[in-house]
């Protein structure tokens, strides 16, 4: 395979003698994932992340974002020109059928991020609206963000509803929790 230079390339080394070759082939496999490993590391992939996961229910009728208790994580750059990758993954409902939308905003510091320049953010149930109580969806969240500090960041799942209550990790039509969300922020070193 050819080197790339990428921090997780880890070359092949071919023998031209599996037999009598094997100790000076293997060293060499050793060097080389041994740099390769320390290249990644070195490059700051993977070396800073933070998780949470909420396995309970959380509700709210504000019209504007409300941090999800649970769905928080908070990360400290330890470069200001680092960017952090921030991976939600949501289970929405309402608690009304026809014209509610909820909608699942990520917020950094409190503020929301990832806004389009019409005001939009992420929406759950833009797209079909909620069918009935017990449709349940899921919002995937995936953004680059450039805090550009190196003081401590934190970022939240924010929900909101312009009709009724919505919910996460549980339907509308049910009080019982069958489901998980999370979220994962992970330094990338510039």
């Amino acid at each position: 395979m050819p080197d790339t230079g990428a921090p997780w390339n880890i070359p092949y080394v071919e023998s031209s003698d599996l037999v009598s070759d094997w100790p000076a082939d293997s060293l060499a496999l050793a060097n080389a994932i041994d740099a390769g490993l320390d290249a990644a590391e070195n490059a700051g992939i993977g070396s800073n992340v933070v998780s949470a996961l909420k396995t309970d229910a959380f509700s709210t009728t504000n019209s504007s974002p409300t941090a999800v208790t649970g769905l928080s994580v908070t990360i400290t750059p330890t470069s200001a020109t680092s960017k952090i990758l921030v991976i939600g993954f949501v289970h929405v409902s309402a608690g009304a059928a026809g014209s509610a939308d909820c909608d699942v905003t990520l917020l950094r510091d409190s503020s929301a991020i990832a806004v389009s320049t019409a005001g939009a953010t992420f929406n759950a149930t833009a797209g079909p609206r909620v069918i009935s109580t017990a449709s349940m969806f899921s919002a995937t969240i995936s953004v680059l963000d450039s805090p550009a500090t190196t003081s401590a960041v934190q970022y939240d799942i924010g929900l909101s509803s312009n009709a009724s209550t919505a919910y996460i990790n549980r339907s509308g039509s049910t009080d019982q929790n069958g489901y998980v969300s999370s979220i994962t922020a992970i330094e990338v070193e510039a």
